[in-house]
């Protein structure tokens, strides 16, 4: 079984912002889709996710259940994505949704 490892993820505020510069940006309903094309994620970690959520998505708690329904998205999936680097922001809305519709929206916005 894959696990969201650290090389896995997008942590320094550097790399968030160089993606809102010159990044790719697609959106769904419940979220915007940040992708840095042509920038690999180094070697061999393939892609890599940043997840951002702001205070307008519920409580703390809603707000953290949505980051590990992202991260386990992109874990179920990282294989299948090309090796760029993701930020998806998640938008008011998103949570309510399941890992389900969470795949379907996302898996639409990623293509």
């Amino acid at each position: 079984m894959s696990r969201f490892r650290p090389e896995h993820r997008l942590r320094q505020r550097r790399d968030f912002l160089r993606l809102q510069r010159v990044g790719r940006r697609a959106t769904s309903r419940h979220f915007v889709v940040l992708r840095g094309e042509g920038f690999p994620s180094g070697a061999d970690t393939g892609a890599r996710l940043g997840v951002t959520v702001s205070k307008k998505v519920g409580n703390a708690v809603e707000r953290n259940r949505v980051k590990r329904r992202l991260r386990e998205w992109f874990r179920l999936r990282r294989e299948a994505l090309p090796r760029e680097d993701f930020v998806v922001i998640a938008r008011r809305g998103a949570e309510t949704l399941s890992l389900a519709c969470i795949d379907r929206e996302l898996s639409q916005v990623v293509r």
